[in-house]
């Protein structure tokens, strides 16, 4: 069953430009003919450079707007139609709008959230309890929201959205602002709750890390068009064929030019090359290396996929889609 189906999905708006009597309207095409399916259970990242297309598609998936053209089924209903109906299957967070109340502790907005959905009371305290347990929430469940910690409240505000047990989950920069270890903790949290509970999430996320941590598959868009489709594991094989190899040496190494090797930084003992995977082959920059002096250690790693991301927006590709 897929959980999202979308196919050749177009919106069109209409924008006024000029001043006074000398104002002129043109059509602006924010969505332009996207077809996707997202299996339920799977873990999707929809991601795009500003202006691409991805808050204006989420808008349409969660019935914030209706398209112009084409068809949208999020949990076999159709969003702008049935969105009250839709809201009790879905979960939705934005990372820089809060569900919580301002001046009210997460339990009072939990409180509220379970007479909105109708759960029961005996429903609604085990669901509590758990995401309470999972999310570690104990230690600041009764201050109010205005004195927590903005991670304090990102998990606050994703258990939230889950307490009526939603079976798709709507993430929209949810680690934004957050600082390293807080970062970390939500993306185990979000990645745990997608394969423990089966809950399908779809992330839009500017974070290379949030990509990486918690999708499994990654949709690329731009300009209103999906330009790739695929695991995040293909979409760094395919579309950046370089490695980083970190070495460490016992001894000050004697430096050698190799093809297709860049050299990154170089200090007493140690070296970072760049290697372009299509001129030379890694096992031949390894023997090549342990030539330089005697070896402590090597790293190799790939490249950040921000690169990764920077590398495929800059393609005039068609689009590549997931076999």
């Amino acid at each position: 069953m897929n959980a999202v189906e979308v196919k050749e999905l177009r919106k069109t708006f209409e924008l006024c430009t000029g001043k006074a009597f000398n104002r002129t309207k043109k059509l602006v095409e924010a969505v332009n003919g996207i077809s996707l399916n997202v299996p339920a259970g799977q873990s999707v990242a929809f991601i795009g450079p500003n202006g691409a297309g991805k808050s204006t598609t989420i808008k349409i998936l969660t019935g914030i707007l209706r398209p112009t053209s084409g068809s949208v089924q999020v949990l076999g209903l159709e969003p702008w139609s049935r969105r009250s109906q839709l809201a009790r299957e879905i979960g939705v967070v934005f990372g820089q709008r809060s569900q919580l109340w301002y001046h009210l502790p997460p339990d009072d907005t939990f409180e509220l959230l379970a007479r909105i959905y109708d759960l029961s009371k005996s429903e609604f305290r085990a669901r509590r309890d758990m995401l309470v347990e999972r999310f570690k929430l104990e230690s600041f469940l009764k201050t109010p929201v205005r004195k927590l910690s903005l991670g304090q409240r990102m998990r606050a505000e994703i258990a939230a959205s889950l307490l009526h047990g939603p079976r798709l989950i709507f993430l929209d920069e949810p680690t934004i602002g957050l600082d390293v270890v807080a970062r970390q903790e939500l993306r185990d949290l979000i990645r745990e709750w997608n394969r423990n509970e089966g809950v399908t999430v779809f992330l839009t996320s500017h974070d290379a890390g949030d990509i990486e941590a918690v999708a499994e598959r990654v949709v690329v868009v731009n300009h209103g068009r999906i330009v790739l489709d695929d695991s995040v594991l293909n979409m760094r094989r395919d579309y950046l064929s370089s490695k980083i190899i970190s070495v460490v040496f016992h001894e000050r190494p004697i430096d050698k030019y190799l093809p297709g090797v860049k050299l990154l930084k170089a200090e007493e003992y140690s070296r970072t090359f760049e290697v372009d995977t299509r001129v030379i082959r890694i096992p031949d920059v390894i023997n090549e290396v342990l030539q330089f002096a005697p070896v402590a250690d090597v790293s190799i790693e790939a490249p950040p996929l921000e690169e990764v991301i920077a590398h495929i927006y800059g393609q005039a590709a068609p689009c590549v889609v997931a076999s």
